[in-house]
């Protein structure tokens, strides 16, 4: 009788047998049930889908009306009116800077998007940049296989927009005074036009740079391998300043 009454004495709380009337404070706690939250993942997957699909569905429209041979001619007129009807379709969606560059990884999902051309697929996707909400955007395109043309057209002042990668033809062309960064190397006539801002090109950057350019600078840190017939503005290589200077001859090989 002893032993047990032992025992059972050695199994209680040390804090019971010191006061009997003392309580677990978190007793309560064994039968608290937390409210359950449902989380609107599903929702928010949705609505993504949503999203991207009505981009998708823009650019189909963009090249449905300009670009029905699926052979596409950089011209003044061509770009102008290519970037209207991208503005038309751009301006009635809700996005992000994240939606822009899922966007630019589905142009090579022929699944998702039934054609990637680089001219067009420029033209929206500096749209997209254009009127996204965020004032800097980066676009980590260094996966592509393909090389966009026309990234950066008519970046507005405010903006900044650094691409991760390299970029095609006609890169930052009609700049209106925004910041363009280019990680790796840009093709011919980078900063065609531009009226102001800053282009900056890591690597290096190909023929007719500056071409007809009316302000802003266009600094390389590589190599450029011509300058076009610039107006105005300033031209750096390799923090030497090339335009004005020396090298006024367009098409200059260096």
């Amino acid at each position: 009788m002893r032993n047990s009454t032992s025992e059972r004495r050695k199994a209680e709380p040390a804090a019971e047998r010191l006061n009997p009337k003392i309580r677990n404070p978190f007793e309560e706690f064994k039968t608290f049930t937390g409210e359950k939250r449902d989380l609107p993942l599903d929702r928010i997957v949705q609505s993504t889908e949503e999203v991207m699909d009505r981009i998708r569905k823009g650019y189909e429209k963009l090249l449905e009306e300009e670009a029905k041979e699926l052979v596409w001619m950089v011209q003044y007129n061509t770009i102008i009116k290519a970037y209207e009807v991208a503005e038309k379709y751009i301006k009635e969606i809700d996005y992000s800077a994240e939606d822009i560059e899922d966007f630019c990884f589905a142009l090579e999902n022929t699944q998702r998007v039934p054609y990637l051309i680089p001219g067009p697929a420029g033209i929206y996707i500096s749209a997209l940049c254009n009127y996204a909400k965020e004032e800097e955007i980066v676009l980590k395109l260094s996966e592509l296989k393909t090389e966009i043309n026309l990234i950066g057209f008519r970046l507005p002042s405010g903006k900044r927009l650094a691409i991760e990668g390299d970029t095609g033809d006609f890169t930052g062309i009609g700049l209106e005074g925004g910041e363009l960064v280019v990680e790796g190397n840009a093709k011919n006539w980078t900063g065609a036009g531009m009226r102001g801002g800053v282009i900056w090109v890591k690597k290096n950057i190909g023929l007719h740079t500056g071409e007809w350019m009316m302000g802003g600078e266009i600094r390389v840190g590589g190599r450029i391998r011509s300058l076009g017939n610039i107006v105005e503005g300033k031209v750096f290589e390799r923090d030497k300043l090339v335009y004005p200077g020396k090298a006024r001859i367009p098409n200059l090989y260096y």
